[in-house]
């Protein structure tokens, strides 16, 4: 089952995304308001992108500036742009690309011998993350940027009854067929922070707040982690 059918539009946020990534240098006023950047650690099922469509909205409206929604599906859309994708890593200054270089070293070494997709993927996230105003879904972001003083750190989890019965809405699938998806993806979620950083992603050190989705609707989550964030 796609996942394009739970997210957003890449075309939506990649407009978004290139408006953050080309924008040209600002006052020396601008340039030292901080810019924060959020990252969302979620288990599959829970209704991640209804609640970061919503915090995109009410961040922009709190700091009067654009922001960049990232995930899987904006990464894989970003390596089809060689130029975009460039552009990105180059904003890695020597500096940060050792600090990068620190970071990945205390991970499991599997990418420095067969998945050099794996370092670009954590460059682009550790990039966009450096310079704020950018919600990062997934893809071990709050686990690679845990040095950056500028990232709040958060993480979804809800039963398992909740994740299946949001899976079979959204899908418009049974109940059998969405306990499948969920086991299956989150299995492949799993996999992919134990193979290449060796952690677990339910570790709750690495987050600054943790929202139960059974209790708290996606809008309620992004009004709690927007108040959470400071404007700048």
């Amino acid at each position: 089952m796609s996942d394009k059918l739970l997210v957003p539009s890449v075309d939506m946020r990649l407009g978004a995304l290139l408006e953050l990534t080309r924008r040209k240098d600002e006052s020396d006023a601008s340039r030292s308001k901080i810019r924060h950047t959020i990252t969302i650690s979620r288990e599959f099922g829970c209704e991640a992108y209804p609640m970061t469509e919503c915090l995109k909205e009410i961040m922009e409206k709190k700091t009067g500036q654009p922001w960049a929604i990232m995930d899987k599906a904006l990464l894989d859309e970003v390596a089809k742009h060689h130029q975009l994708s460039e552009e990105i890593v180059n904003r890695l200054g020597e500096k940060k690309s050792r600090i990068l270089d620190e970071v990945l070293g205390t991970f499991s070494p599997r990418w420095k011998s067969d998945n050099d997709h794996f370092r670009l993927l954590c460059k682009h996230v550790f990039s966009l993350a450096e310079k704020g105003n950018s919600i990062i879904v997934g893809r071990g972001s709050s686990i690679v940027t845990q040095q950056l003083k500028n990232c709040y750190h958060f993480r979804i989890y809800a039963s398992h009854a909740f994740k299946v019965a949001s899976i079979a809405r959204r899908l418009k699938i049974t109940k059998d067929e969405a306990d499948s998806v969920v086991e299956k993806n989150q299995k492949q979620r799993d996999a992919f922070i134990k193979d290449y950083f060796s952690l677990d992603p339910r570790d709750l050190r690495f987050y600054h707040l943790v929202f139960n989705n059974d209790k708290n609707t996606p809008e309620r989550i992004a009004q709690m982690i927007a108040e959470y964030v400071p404007a700048g």
